[in-house]
């Protein structure tokens, strides 16, 4: 699975769910609001922007944002809510795309830097957002937990969520870190929807060892975006990496 055909036209014009899913008011404002923090008056870059989720309200609150994104057809639905002057996009990869300016705050939300399927690539990933920032700016990055001690000897997939219309589940092969995200979309009739997604997973120490070899350090870590302590039992984090300021 590629993922230019992944996220084709049919998944752009899917991906928005106003008020709800990743779109709900009380996952997005705290999202958009650290965010605002973080950049501190100075301009952010959004690696794999997509539909502008983030960005676009990022934007409202006054922050300059520009972005890299793979997917055209993303762009395209994006270029909806916003155009190239308000919110500047590069089409490429961000493991290499290079965006005019400097920054004070890049970011990857929502697992997106496990679409990079090699560890090289997504150290590839941390070197290109140190060369995009300032002295002392910020690169933040929101990852899930590997869910390895719910696999049992034997078992390679694990259902994450199951609720009416809809299962989520993950298929892994630990050997390669690689695991394959399923999701089933259903109805009363017989037909079932299917998205299926591939992702290299990443233990917070490896982030950690990958945020150094391209020069950062870790300023903070927690279990999402209003300040939760980070624990063993947390499924996900919020990790803000900082390129030294200038002595």
């Amino acid at each position: 699975m590629q993922q230019e055909t992944i996220w084709n036209s049919e998944a752009a014009r899917r991906y928005d769910t106003p008020g709800a899913g990743m779109f709900a008011p009380e996952l997005l404002e705290p999202t958009v609001e650290r965010l605002a923090r973080l950049a501190g008056g100075g301009a952010a870059l959004e690696f794999a922007i997509g539909t502008g989720r983030v960005a676009v309200p990022l934007s409202e609150r006054g922050v300059s944002v520009a972005g890299v994104e793979l997917s055209l057809p993303m762009v395209e639905q994006l270029r909806t809510k916003a155009d190239e002057a308000t919110i500047p996009v590069v089409i490429g990869d961000m493991a290499t795309a290079d965006v005019p300016g400097e920054y004070a705050l890049v970011y990857l939300v929502y697992n997106t830097i496990s679409n990079l399927l090699t560890q090289d690539e997504q150290v590839q990933c941390f070197r290109n957002a140190a060369r995009h920032l300032t002295p002392g700016g910020r690169f933040v990055i929101e990852l899930w937990v590997p869910e390895l001690r719910k696999l049992p000897p034997g078992q390679t997939a694990t259902v994450w969520q199951a609720e009416p219309g809809y299962i989520g589940l993950d298929t892994y092969d630990v050997l390669r870190q690689h695991v394959v995200s399923h999701h089933f979309h259903f109805d009363e009739t017989e037909q079932a929807r299917l998205f299926r997604s591939p992702h290299r997973y990443i233990w917070p120490a490896e982030l950690d060892l990958m945020a150094q070899l391209a020069g950062f350090e870790l300023e903070s870590r927690h279990a999402d975006w209003v300040g939760t302590e980070f624990t063993a039992e947390s499924r996900s984090h919020v990790s803000v990496y900082r390129i030294p300021p200038v002595s």
